[in-house]
């Protein structure tokens, strides 16, 4: 198998971490998610990718993606024509989870990130892949002549950004895409002064620039704007816990029985947007 070589920025190495937790989920007997394309994909780039065996938070990741997956589902049940964006796309492949056959659909990400991409995704009628930051507001005309309503999954990529950047990008969304959803991962204090031993995010040099210790003040951001959920990994929504196999919700349940600090400090929340 050829294998491609990986040229990304300090921030965007990160995609891989999650590409690897979901290859390494599949290959097991009750996975909590099906992801045979991640597997193939990680076969195939030429990377390290043994740095990250055995860590928690490799599962914690496919638990997230797992969740904004259960949210978009029910996104497109509610609006079957809907827009779904994938800011800061990596080399994810929730398109081939839950696209619907009707729904439009946009991975953004840096262009050094959509160049790897497009060695194994293709544009489509329906899918597009722009390249840009999500901090420029020039990725937001590409989207806006689509038919809304609109869903914005922004998982493990705000964390990245200053305070003043992540407000920037809920401004830009509200204000181009009035109503939309905004899917988002936040970590509180604890995580941003500990992340030096984190059992991952050590292994690379990205580190979290965000601290947020309520996601309640999002609803502060913008007037009318609303927390809808908001969950940490050891409580996830009910009707999701109870379709995961029985191994999951054990180790689940007995992380949730540990009470860490860091598990508490990282929640995964769903923003209506004014």
């Amino acid at each position: 198998m050829t294998e491609h070589a990986v040229r990304l920025g300090t921030v965007q190495e990160t995609l891989l971490i999650p590409l690897y937790g979901r290859a390494v989920e599949n290959r097991k007997p009750e996975p909590a998610l099906r992801d045979p394309r991640a597997e193939e994909i990680v076969a195939s780039i030429d990377y390290d990718f043994s740095r990250f065996d055995g860590q928690p938070s490799l599962f914690g990741s496919v638990l997230r993606t797992s969740l904004f997956d259960h949210w978009i589902t029910d996104f497109l049940t509610a609006h079957p024509t809907g827009t779904v964006v994938e800011i800061g796309t990596g080399l994810n492949t929730r398109f081939e989870r839950v696209d619907n056959g009707r729904a439009r659909w946009f991975d953004l990400d840096l262009p050094d990130v959509i160049d790897l991409r497009r060695t194994f995704f293709s544009d489509a009628p329906r899918r597009t892949m722009v390249a840009g930051s999500v901090t420029d507001e020039a990725w937001a005309d590409a989207v806006s002549g689509t038919e809304g309503p609109y869903f914005f999954a922004a998982e493990a990529v705000l964390p990245y950004l200053e305070e003043a950047e992540v407000r920037g990008v809920v401004d830009l969304v509200s204000e181009r895409f009035p109503g939309s959803l905004l899917a988002l991962d936040t970590n509180g204090p604890w995580v941003v002064d500990n992340q030096d031993q984190h059992d991952v995010l050590s292994k690379v040099e990205a580190r979290f620039r965000w601290a947020c210790a309520d996601p309640a003040e999002l609803s502060t951001w913008r007037p009318g704007a609303r927390v809808l959920a908001s969950h940490t990994l050891d409580a996830l929504p009910t009707r999701m816990f109870e379709a995961l196999p029985g191994t999951c919700r054990q180790m689940i349940t007995d992380l949730a029985g540990r009470n860490l600090p860091h598990v508490k400090a990282y929640r995964l929340t769903l923003v209506q947007l004014p």
